[in-house]
């Protein structure tokens, strides 16, 4: 999977899963997920969030401190589910 379409799934998964009032195009890569100058996103969004990233990408993450820095923008979620991809299956 290239890097653009893992960019893209994780949009579709914020707009379907959180029920955003916005597109998969609206949300740029960097863009904050949580706070008034992003998406907005609260702490129950964060729980939705983690749950939809383990269905769908198959990566958990373990607490609040990764939580804090891996779900911050689209960007953050890029490298930390390539990070966790990397450390369970080896990249060819």
């Amino acid at each position: 999977m290239s890097e653009p379409d893992l960019r893209q799934q994780i949009k579709e998964m914020l707009v379907k899963n959180l029920m955003l009032q916005t597109t998969a195009d609206q949300i740029t890569d960097d863009l904050p997920l949580f706070g008034a100058d992003g998406l907005g996103l609260d702490s129950i969004d964060a729980l939705e969030l983690v749950v939809s990233m383990e269905k769908t990408f198959g990566v958990g993450v373990p607490n609040s401190e990764v939580a804090g820095v891996a779900l911050r923008s689209v960007n953050t979620m890029h490298d930390y589910i390539l990070e966790k991809k990397g450390q369970t299956s080896p990249q060819s």
